[in-house]
This record gives C-alpha cells, sequence and structure tokens, in this order.
C-alpha cells in the first residue's frame, strides 16, 4: 500500500511538471494571477489598517454625491486651502501652516475627491474646474460667501478655476508651486496605464502601493529638495497616500495635468483679485519659470521667490507662505473694504 501511494503520489508530480513543461505561457500566467490577487489583498489590509489609524479629524459634508471631508479652524475672514495631488489635509496641518493661519483666519481644509477621507464618484472627471464648482457648492453649505483662497501645486489649478468660474466669492488668491503651462511631463506619462479603467484598478491595487513604498524616500528628496525633510512632516500618514484608491486618484490628476494646464491658461488673463505667487527657487517637481510666467500674465500679481526652497514651501518656508496670505488679505481689504467678512449662517453638516 506504501508503494500504492508513493506512486500516485509520483504520478501526480510528473504529471504536473508534464502540464508545466507542456504549458509554459499558461502556467506562467497563473503564477501572476496568483500573486497579483495576493498582493491585492495584502494592500487591501494595509489601508484599511491605514485608515483605522488615521481617522477623520474633522466633519463631512455630502454635496452631490461626494462624501467631503473638511477641517475647519479658527475664526475671522475665511480662507480656504486646496492641498495639492497625492495629498490631503494632514499635509497642511504638519506643516503648522493651518495653526498659524488659524489665529488670525477661519480656516477651511478640505480633502478633495479621491484623497484623505474624501470620496471620488467614478462617474464624474474630476478637472479642476469640476471640482471648483463642488468646493463653491459646500462653501455655500458651510456659510461662506467670499474667501482669500490658497492652493497649492495641482490644489493651484483648483483655486484658479474657482477664481475663473466664480470670481465674487474668490476675495484674493495665493497659489504655491502651482504648474499653470503645458510643457512636457514625465510622472504625467508614466501615469496614464493607472487612470485607464479596469487595468488602472488592477495596477492601483497591486503593483502601485508597492511601487510607491520603493520610491517613497526619492519622492521626498524631489519633493523637498533642495532642503531636507523637516521632522514636522512625520505627522503626515505615508500609509494613508499609499491606499490603492489614493494612488488612482492620484494617477488620474497627473494623467490630466497638462491638458488641465492647457485649458486653464487660457483663463488667466480674466484673473482680477489680488494674486500673490509663490514658488521655491529650488523646485524639482515644478520648475520656478512657471510661476514667474504667470505673473507675467496676470497684471496685478505679486510674484514672491523663496531662496532655498523646493516644491513643499508650506513645508520649509511656512512663514513665508503665511506672509503671502496677510499680503493677499491686505490687499482684499483695499478693494472690498473691511465690511464684508465672507460669512453667513452656516447650514446644517454631517458630523465625523
Amino acid at each position: 500500500m506504501r508503494i500504492a501511494r508513493g506512486t500516485r503520489s509520483g504520478s501526480f508530480l510528473s504529471n504536473c511538471l508534464t502540464t508545466f513543461t507542456r504549458h509554459p505561457g499558461a502556467t506562467a500566467f497563473a503564477a501572476a494571477g496568483a500573486l497579483l490577487a495576493a498582493t491585492a489583498i495584502v494592500n487591501r489590509r494595509l489601508a484599511s489598517k491605514a485608515q483605522r489609524d488615521n481617522p477623520p479629524q474633522g466633519r463631512f459634508i455630502d454635496m452631490e454625491g461626494v462624501r467631503l471631508h473638511y477641517l475647519e479652524r479658527g475664526r475671522g475672514k475665511p480662507l480656504v486651502l486646496f492641498h495639492g495631488n497625492g495629498s490631503m489635509i494632514q499635509d497642511f496641518d504638519s506643516s503648522g501652516l493651518i495653526d498659524l493661519a488659524a489665529e488670525n483666519y477661519r480656516v477651511i481644509v478640505f480633502d478633495r475627491p479621491g484623497f484623505g477621507h474624501s470620496s471620488r464618484p467614478r462617474h464624474v472627471v474630476w478637472t479642476p474646474e469640476s471640482q471648483a464648482d463642488l468646493f463653491k457648492k459646500a462653501l455655500d453649505r458651510l456659510g461662506v460667501s467670499q474667501a482669500i483662497v490658497l492652493g497649492h501645486s495641482w490644489g493651484a489649478s483648483v483655486a484658479v478655476a474657482l477664481a475663473i468660474r466664480h470670481p465674487s466669492f474668490v476675495q484674493a488668491l495665493v497659489l504655491a508651486s502651482g504648474y499653470y503651462f503645458p510643457t512636457p511631463r514625465s510622472d504625467s506619462a508614466a501615469s496614464v496605464l493607472s487612470a485607464i479603467p479596469v487595468l488602472g484598478d488592477v495596477i492601483s491595487y497591486t503593483i502601485s502601493p508597492l511601487a510607491g513604498r520603493m520610491m517613497w524616500p526619492a519622492l521626498l528628496r524631489k519633493l523637498f529638495g533642495p532642503r531636507l525633510v523637516p521632522n514636522k512632516f512625520a505627522g503626515f500618514p505615508k500609509e494613508m497616500a499609499l491606499r490603492p484608491s489614493q494612488m488612482r486618484a492620484a494617477a488620474a490628476e497627473a494623467t490630466m495635468l497638462i491638458p488641465a494646464a492647457f485649458l486653464g491658461s487660457k483663463t488667466y488673463g480674466e484673473l482680477k483679485m489680488p494674486t500673490i505667487i509663490v514658488a521655491g527657487q529650488g523646485d524639482r517637481l515644478i520648475d520656478i519659470k512657471q510661476s514667474v510666467r504667470l505673473h507675467g500674465e496676470v497684471k496685478q500679481s505679486k510674484l514672491r521667490r523663496i531662496d532655498g526652497a523646493g516644491h513643499m514651501i508650506h513645508h520649509s518656508a511656512t512663514a513665508d507662505v503665511m506672509a503671502a496670505i496677510d499680503e493677499a488679505a491686505a490687499e482684499a481689504v483695499l478693494i472690498h473694504g473691511r465690511e464684508s467678512p465672507g460669512v453667513q449662517h452656516a447650514q446644517e453638516t454631517s458630523g465625523a
């Protein structure tokens, strides 16, 4: 009987080896599929853990099928902050800018759709314009009729779109480290596959989080260079940024970067409100020439170059960014006066 079992076992292994030899392509495909499935399960569990470890800091407001997470601190003139691609509220929070601004302003910071704890419905193409309209309605619900608006990086495009589409709402603009004119971008081209339906989901739920973890140190050097990554950035939740859903949203926005800049660049002449443009002289992600060119096209703008700073100027030059906000607010007062703080009675919102 032992011999029979051994024979059957040997026969099974022999059959498997024969199958593998005769169908190497199918075997490799099956093995790759199993590996991707296992990777997806691991990434999903890591994403769930990241959300448990980093619960919402603020409140939620439901707007046109989007559950927007927002944080509000301070009192005074409303100041709205829009973060960049792949980021979230904790970016501004860990920089110290929210606490600093909250000393004199009513600061409202959103997780943009698909980032942090905000949802990103798939039936909408989340261009800067569609996001601007969404945020305008959300701010109406929060009782804000006018505000100073700051956008960082991709968020600068949202801030510009808000100012173009709703000029009476935006009293003044602060645009930090923005991308305003179409130029060749390797990061945009690299994100195309991840933004494609179905294929993008497969990549985002398997390969992207692993690649993101491997590339994280190099990415931070590029974002913060030429300066070192500050210790305060340790408060930024890396694992939240590496969730599959957020990486897919980031890929979609990277893919939209060039066409959004192409369309946006046709509207800059319409900006009439005070505009302060802030950029790091050593930005390794977006050339400061972008900000210089925008300054040339927006007549009432002022350009503030930050020597030695890179893309993440709200971290490495927080005081300079705060000074730009104060400067924008002061110029808004000269135009609009002090009579209208931009605050109405806020409508009901859902809790966190």
